[in-house]
């Protein structure tokens, strides 16, 4: 029953239109109505500015690690049920049932999930969204490429089976979260994101 309970606390909290909620109580615009449409980090920072793209970064990050650190702290949850709470968290932020099931991309509420369950796996994925951003500034290829190099390096510091599922799960969804981004990758069209 707890289990229960915390998974569904952590798909509410994911679920935290973060993006949405900043924009609007600074008098902004609908975030889903401009830009790429996106209520992530990355469209707000490029509608509302840097300051509110960072803060809402931060937000998306946290609802990430507040469900998944409570759960291992506080409820001492390891192995199978620390991974479907992690899961539920990502979950919801992507199809947030505040939205209609219309969310964001998923990336940074996954930094968050990591940063608690596997720190040193995500200093390599950072690495690795660095330097594809740093050469070909599209944050999209940057996080593309940081979703599917997660899932080795979890096995690798972790060797934590339920961990590594739960990765695969949440590197696929990301990566498929990001088709659009895709085909304009592909096609030539993707914005590039600049300081």
């Amino acid at each position: 029953m707890i289990l229960f309970l915390l998974i569904c606390a952590a798909y509410l909290i994911g679920a935290i239109p973060t993006g949405l909620i900043l924009t609007r109580l600074v008098g902004g615009e609908d975030i889903r109505k401009a830009g790429s449409g996106n209520i992530g980090a990355t469209n707000v920072y490029r509608v509302a500015g840097r300051k509110l793209g960072l803060i809402t970064l931060l937000g998306d990050c946290l609802k990430g690690v507040v469900p998944v650190l409570v759960a291992q702290q506080w409820f001492g949850l390891s192995g199978n049920g620390l991974a479907a709470v992690a899961i539920a968290a990502f979950i919801g932020h992507c199809f947030p049932v505040y939205l209609g099931f219309k969310g964001g991309k998923g990336v940074a509420t996954a930094l968050g999930i990591f940063l608690v369950l596997s720190p040193l796996a995500v200093l390599g994925a950072l690495l690795v969204f660095i330097v594809v951003l740093w050469k070909w500034r599209f944050i999209s290829l940057a996080s593309i490429s940081a979703a599917t190099i997660i899932p080795l390096l979890v096995i690798l510091v972790s060797h934590s089976v339920p961990l590594f599922i739960a990765t695969l799960v949440i590197a696929a969804i990301v990566i498929w979260r990001h088709r659009g981004n895709i085909e304009r990758l592909r096609a030539g069209t993707e914005n590039r994101f600049n300081l």
